[in-house]
């Protein structure tokens, strides 16, 4: 890609969207923990009724078959051993087809609606980059609660490092965004991000979207 694309923010063609949903869920019983049922229908149908909009095409990262139900292309990781969220964000980058991927987890039923457009148009500050400057290639939303790395705008460029990272132990992924210099994106509202790892949580959140508003 050459200097003058990479100063542009991304627009939504140029980005794919990616559900994370590779984990195995001990908290959770070992269910698949996209599957889990809110307000009647799976989490994960939450995800992507909420994300799809927002890119040019969908997968689901996941290393178990129940996920093919939802009609999408199913990636898997390719550094094994359950690796994280991470592993699941290489194995997207791989298998893109755009120039850039943008992720969010399975059980995250609230996500902005406007969450991709915000971290692209972070892609590119007001005025463009002077001369010489490549832009950043990594974006992660950062909520009152702090940073919320399953919330990440990367570039297919990253995927290598990323794989060399994975491959020599690195599992952390505040580690890896610190490391690969990620700008943060600011969101106000810490609830949007809200995601469920317990019986428990799944309970809270079935009050919350219940007495919630619906979106705008």
């Amino acid at each position: 890609m050459g200097e003058a694309g990479l100063n542009a923010p991304p627009s939504r063609a140029e980005i794919s969207g990616l559900v994370l949903a590779g984990g195995q869920a001990l908290r959770m019983g070992g269910i698949a923990k996209g599957l889990a049922p809110l307000q009647g229908r799976p989490l994960l149908a939450h995800v992507i009724e909420r994300l799809a909009p927002q890119v040019a095409r969908l997968a689901i990262n996941a290393n178990r078959p129940e996920y093919g139900a939802f009609g999408l292309p199913l990636v898997a990781d390719v550094v094994g051993g359950f690796a994280g969220p991470l592993a699941g964000l290489h194995a997207g980058l791989l298998a893109c087809t755009t120039p850039w991927l943008v992720t969010a987890p399975c059980d995250a039923p609230l996500l902005p609606h406007d969450l991709v457009a915000r971290l692209a148009q972070s892609a590119s500050p007001p005025g463009g980059l002077p001369s010489g400057r490549r832009q950043r290639r990594l974006f992660v939303a950062t909520s009152p609660r702090g940073p919320e790395p399953g919330f990440m705008l990367a570039h297919v460029e990253l995927a290598p490092a990323l794989g060399e990272w994975l491959q020599n132990g690195g599992r952390k992924a505040r580690d890896w965004l610190a490391a690969a210099g990620a700008c943060e994106v600011a969101f106000a509202d810490g609830t949007a991000f809200a995601n469920i790892n317990t019986p428990d949580e799944l309970a809270r959140l079935q009050t919350t979207v219940a007495t919630q508003s619906p979106a705008a």
